[in-house]
């Protein structure tokens, strides 16, 4: 693959999560979109339960695999180095893409709050979440992450050092804002139906479990100020700072 080649691949993995990520606030908040979390039954509901879990399940186990050491390891024996992350972030964006596709909405209500000043507060304590998501990239390295600096970089063949342990903005108070930014807009909902409970328990429990592969990975690669950072900051919840 040419450098330009990776460079206009790059820049098309990224517009495309672009794109993903912004379809992902409407399927979750049950706005703009044909079918939402909150979107009245069809078809069977055991039918229903089953395709909603096979369909949390991919998009956990692609999450998962490619992010580890090991399997980056073996896949850039294929793929070149500079589009790895871009390659990560198309295969993410088409997990949830199928996932927005194929998605069975299982109906019911387990609350709904019709009172409007109850409802704004709830609203905009999903809008504070996907906030602190997208701003929480930015704290560390948005284009990193997404896999165009990379690409930019093997554009201009210059190397393309690790990103350095930070622990400014959101990190000072939690290790792992972003996660915790999803936590909040998939649980603040007025209307929360059984398939947006069943979404948003899967997610908090695979992330749950997922930071605990990224915490030893991150201690691996870091070292020690990585310790240091973890005996003193909390995971998810902005409590006060251990001693």
């Amino acid at each position: 693959m040419t450098r330009a080649l990776a460079f206009l691949y790059g820049v098309f993995c990224y517009l495309l999560f672009l794109v993903t990520f912004l379809y992902a606030i409407g399927f979750v908040g049950g706005f703009g979109v044909p079918t939402s979390l909150d979107s009245p039954a069809a078809g069977p509901f055991g039918e229903a339960l089953l395709v909603d879990a096979l369909l949390l399940g991919l998009f956990a186990a692609q999450h998962s695999v490619m992010a580890r050491p090991a399997f980056k390891r073996w896949w850039t024996r294929w793929v070149p180095a500079a589009v790895e992350r871009s390659t990560y972030v198309l295969a993410s964006s088409l997990a949830l893409i199928l996932l927005f596709w194929q998605w069975r909405p299982l109906g019911g209500t387990i609350w709904q709050v019709d009172n409007a000043v109850g409802a704004a507060l709830l609203w905009a304590l999903c809008a504070l979440g996907w906030l602190i998501v997208l701003s929480g990239t930015f704290l560390i390295n948005h284009f990193d992450l997404v896999g165009l600096r990379q690409v930019w970089l093997n554009l201009r063949q210059r190397p393309c050092p690790p990103v350095g342990f930070t622990s400014r903005g959101y990190y000072r108070f939690v290790r792992h804002p972003l996660m915790l930014g999803f936590i909040i807009a998939f649980w603040a909902s007025p209307h929360m139906t059984l398939s947006h409970l069943l979404f948003a328990l899967a997610s908090t429990l695979y992330i749950v479990l997922a930071l605990r592969f990224e915490e030893h990975d991150l201690a691996a690669s870091l070292g020690e100020p990585y310790r240091d950072y973890q005996r003193h900051v909390r995971m998810l919840l902005p409590l006060p700072r251990r001693p």
